[in-house]
């Protein structure tokens, strides 16, 4: 990738490893599960040629991050953290953040606790989610014969010995089958099916797919880099931020209620199956509400989850029209 510079910085106490292209106003890069930095190939160079500093970490937990092995060590307020050290050690007094899938609820929480260094805000895919008077897991779907994928996740070395028996598979299957390529990804209805479900005589893949041939976004090279990534770390770092979507549920407390009050841009694809959780279709039209600067909401027709991945082309100038606009 010609043009992209790697280093090491020190953040929050952990080593993070990040890709960075450009100099300007500085733009971060939160990716989501099971991804990487690489999540931002084709916007690091986009951002840079239009006068940006982009920089793509890879997060707590993943690729030539640091891991810690503790489960508590994953919290929402962990990763607000290690975005906010990450400017420290950049020298940046502020930044635009960007997340897609988890990376998406870090910088919205960045944004909404720390205005002062997250200047505005792009989340793909998962829009902001405030925070709900129950605990989240009580509240996600199951019934006696699958549960909510999240669900799951919780319970330590399950996910991760169905992941890590094959990573090149599971790469090739989640990233097709999330995706709005797949054979009857269908628009979904919005916010009302159950999806996201995992048959209990089954596993997370289970009902994905091998495609024959990759979708035209998606290369060998692509799988490969994943597949490497995670055949050499494992799937734990990733899996343990959902072990904490209690946690930081309780630490949240004090800003219920609270919106996010700077500039803001949603992008995320109508086939993207987040879109038809559970109360998606009261969230996304009325994201307004919660964060009253939202500038645009952009849903982009048959696209699936891996929004940036998927469409580089309306997600890059969707990013660089609301950074012009700041």
């Amino acid at each position: 990738m010609a043009g992209v510079t790697h280093r090491t910085l020190e953040t929050n106490g952990i080593r993070m490893h990040v890709a960075e292209q450009g100099t300007g106003p500085l733009v971060v890069l939160c990716h989501g599960f099971p991804e990487s930095w690489y999540s931002w190939r084709h916007q690091l160079s986009a951002l840079a040629e239009a006068g940006f500093h982009a920089v793509a970490p890879d997060m707590r937990g993943y690729g030539q991050t640091d891991r810690p092995a503790e489960i508590e060590a994953y919290t929402l307020l962990h990763l607000v953290g290690d975005m906010v050290g990450l400017l420290d050690a950049l020298g940046e007094p502020s930044a635009v953040i960007a997340g897609h899938d988890w990376g998406a609820p870090v910088a919205w929480h960045a944004a909404l606790l720390r205005p002062d260094r997250f200047r505005a805000v792009i989340g793909l895919s998962v829009p902001y989610w405030p925070r709900r008077p129950v605990r989240p897991t009580t509240a996600m779907p199951q019934t006696d014969e699958a549960l909510f994928y999240q669900l799951y996740f919780q319970t330590p070395g399950v996910a991760e010995a169905e992941l890590e028996r094959d990573a090149r598979l599971t790469i090739r299957r989640v990233l097709y089958s999330a995706s709005g390529d797949r054979p009857g990804a269908a628009s979904p209805s919005g916010g009302s099916g159950e999806v996201g479900m995992v048959p209990r005589q089954g596993g997370f893949l289970s009902r994905m797919v091998d495609p024959t041939a990759l979708p035209s976004w998606l290369t060998e090279a692509d799988v490969d880099f994943y597949a490497g990534e995670f055949a050499r770390t494992g799937f734990r770092g990733g899996l343990n931020w959902y072990r904490n979507i209690d946690r930081s549920w309780e630490l949240m407390a004090p800003f219920a209620g609270a919106r996010v009050q700077v500039p803001a841009l949603y992008v995320a694809g109508d086939r993207d199956l987040v879109v038809a959780f559970r109360g998606m279709d009261q969230l996304i039209p009325n994201l307004k509400m919660l964060v009253p600067n939202l500038r645009r909401t952009l849903m982009l027709p048959g696209c699936g989850h891996w929004t940036q991945q998927e469409r580089p082309a309306e997600v890059n100038a969707a990013i660089l029209e609301f950074l012009r606009g700041l």
